[in-house]
Order: C-alpha cells, then sequence, then structure tokens
C-alpha cells in the first residue's frame, strides 16, 4: 500500500521554480556556463551592521521564541512605517513579526473564514496555493496591461470572499499600485468583511520619482493586512524575517494562529531586524545599485526587440517576447540564460518573460549579448 497524500498536493503541479531549478542543473551539468536571472533571490551582501547584530544577539542560552515577537522588533517595524509612510500604529497591537512575508502569505486562508480568496493574475504562486491547501476556492483576477497592470474589481460576488491578494510593486509585471486603488479595495474589504491582503515585499526598490504607496496609508485600516520583509530592501533572504501590520483584529488571529505552527523568527534574527529597520542609508545603496544594472540591461533588451512591457519597481523586468515566449525561454536556457516564463505567474503571463535583475552587471552584460545573437537568430 503507498502513502496516500493529501489529495491538494497529489494534484498540484510541481512548484514553479522547482521545475525552473531542475532545467537549470540539467543545462549546467553540461558544462554549459549559466546566467541566471530566473529567481527573485537578491545576491547583494547582507551589510555587515546587521550581521553584526545577529552575531552579537547570540547569546550562551536558546529559548523559544514568542510568536509574538520581540517587543523591540515590533516597536522597530512601527517605527520604519511611521518614517516610510506616515503612518502610525500601535506596536502591540497592529504589527507581528513573521518568518519572512511567504509563510504568512501561505497561511492566512487558513486563519480566516469564507469559501472565496481572489487572487490576480499573473502573480507570484504561493497566494493560490495556499488559498487551495487551507480548502478554498480561487477566484483570478487578470491583471491588464491596458490599466497599468491593475486588476477590475467590478463582477465579484465579494460576500463570499474571505481574502484579495494584492501585490504592489508588482511581482512580476514591477507595476505600482496608486493609494486611490487600494482605498477602494480597502472600502469593498469593510463592506463585505473580507481581508484586503497586500504583499508589499518590493516596496522599498523602485525606479520613478515618487515612492511607492502602501496600504497602510488608507483612511480606514479595518479589514486591512500588509505583509513585509527584509529579504528584498537589505539582501537578507536567508533570515527569513518579515512582519504583518493592519487590522488589530486580523493580526489578534495571527498571534492565534502562530503558536500552533511554530513559525516565529529566531530572536537572534528579531534582533538584526531591529538593525535593518533602523536604517536607510543601506537601502538607498541597494536602489542605487538595481538601478545601474537595470539602467545597464534594458536598453540591450530593448534593442534585441524584448521590449518593457511593465512598471519601474521592483528588480523584475517584465517583457513583451511574444506568442513563442515559453519556447524562447527554453531557447535562451539551452544558450546559459535564465529566465522565467510568465506563463510560470498563471496564463494571463503567456507571452512575456520576467527577467530578474539579481546577478552582478558583468552577467547582465554578457546575457545580453547571447540574448542579442539569438535575437538576431530568429530575425
Amino acid at each position: 500500500m503507498t502513502v496516500r497524500l493529501s489529495p491538494v498536493l497529489a494534484g498540484m503541479a510541481t512548484y514553479p521554480f522547482v521545475r525552473l531549478a531542475e532545467a537549470r542543473a540539467r543545462v549546467a551539468a553540461r558544462g554549459v556556463e549559466i546566467l541566471d536571472f530566473g529567481m527573485g533571490e537578491p545576491r547583494e551582501e547582507t551589510p555587515a551592521f546587521i550581521r553584526e547584530a545577529l552575531a552579537a544577539a547570540i547569546g550562551p542560552m536558546s529559548t523559544y521564541p514568542s510568536a509574538e515577537g520581540l517587543a523591540e522588533l515590533r516597536a522597530a517595524v512601527a517605527g520604519w512605517v511611521q518614517r516610510r509612510f506616515g503612518v502610525t500604529l500601535d506596536p502591540a497591537t497592529e504589527v507581528i513579526p513573521t518568518l519572512g512575508s511567504k509563510e504568512a502569505i501561505f497561511s492566512l486562508a487558513q486563519v480566516l473564514d469564507g469559501e472565496l480568496v481572489v487572487v490576480p493574475t499573473p502573480a507570484y504562486p504561493v497566494y493560490e496555493r495556499g488559498a487551495r491547501f487551507a480548502g478554498k476556492r480561487v477566484l483570478e483576477l487578470p491583471l491588464r496591461e491596458e490599466g497599468d497592470w491593475l486588476p477590475a474589481l467590478d463582477g465579484v460576488d465579494w460576500d463570499r470572499v474571505c481574502v484579495l491578494w494584492l501585490n504592489y510593486p508588482n511581482n512580476p509585471t514591477a507595476a505600482a499600485a496608486p493609494l486611490e486603488f487600494y482605498e477602494r479595495a480597502a472600502g469593498l474589504a469593510r463592506r463585505h468583511g473580507f481581508v484586503l491582503a497586500c504583499d508589499e515585499a518590493y516596496s522599498e526598490l523602485y525606479f520613478g520619482d515618487e515612492p511607492p504607496a502602501s496600504a497602510l496609508q488608507v483612511r480606514d485600516r479595518r479589514h486591512v493586512a500588509v505583509f513585509n520583509t527584509l529579504s528584498k530592501r537589505s539582501s537578507m533572504p536567508g533570515y527569513r524575517s518579515g512582519f504583518v501590520a493592519g487590522d488589530p483584529a486580523v493580526v489578534a488571529a495571527l498571534k492565534r494562529f502562530r503558536p500552533n505552527a511554530g513559525v516565529a523568527p529566531l530572536a537572534m534574527v528579531q534582533r538584526a531586524s531591529v538593525a535593518a529597520w533602523g536604517d536607510e542609508a543601506h537601502v538607498e545603496a541597494v536602489r542605487a545599485r538595481y538601478r545601474a544594472k537595470r539602467d545597464a540591461l534594458l536598453p540591450a533588451l530593448e534593442a534585441a526587440g524584448l521590449h518593457s512591457a511593465g512598471g519601474d519597481a521592483t528588480f523584475f523586468l517584465w517583457l513583451d517576447a511574444g506568442e513563442d515566449a515559453d519556447a524562447y525561454a527554453a531557447e535562451l536556457l539551452e544558450a546559459g540564460v535564465v529566465v522565467t516564463p510568465g506563463s510560470f505567474f498563471g496564463a494571463a503571463g503567456a507571452g512575456f518573460l520576467r527577467l530578474a535583475l539579481v546577478p552582478p552587471p558583468e552577467v547582465g552584460e554578457r546575457a545580453a549579448e547571447i540574448i542579442s545573437r539569438s535575437r538576431a537568430a530568429r530575425r
């Protein structure tokens, strides 16, 4: 007799970036140099002062971390939100530290009652997967290219919804959302009793004149929960340190749920996180490095006929590659250049490629040469 798996797990396709890693390993085994712009994992050095804070926090005795998080970390998050967005949060009731943002995103649907989770498409796969493991039905809202990659909020039976997921600055399209859009979505959430959940992991990576807005800036934060992380802004993906902030009722529910899952960040990581949230100079430096990579690579891609179809935030380029985008991504992979087919983010991503600006500039130059040759050969 075989082990009986959850029908959700058994029926779910392999996680897209696992498939990409497997394909990358196959090509690398042939001796091909891999230039990897696929997974959005920062490869910048974690600033020394953060590493030093982590080391200083390692004591002689290790205890289980509290699910509520350290009071000083909650205060540091609230202080950063005040400085960045002009919003005052109560650290005791409106902030909870999380093990990065992914685990909190995945588990949110388990905490809330309702049959339907609304997710954008194309989108980060975890919104949908978390909903399905929680036994919820999923409704996809297409992001409209002609609408600045915002979804239409009309025509949904919102009374059946428990969560509406938004993600701005957006992965994969790099678009940002205006505060007026958040106000409208938050109004729907209050009227119909669902939670507006906003993944703002890329809020500090932007290249326009104005920094992106946050859903925390809406006039009434009831039914609003914002997720953020240090992974991108502070080059700390392996530290797994983030937070959820917003409606005290949502935060209280997470405080009840999270001890059951045992997912509180390590205490030494929380203390390093206090240092990270308290400093902006390193974030400005990170933003400048991504801007330089973007400014160097994008003109070469445009010249090769891969036009930017997205916004000017995050460290992603969302490129219009035509109907054979998946085939072209496979072709580039064979040549050693790893990009992510837009279809990995749902059917609405077909025809696009996502390129993550995470390798060093010299890798971008080599990739641009390969892409230029491959596009010329196709003409």
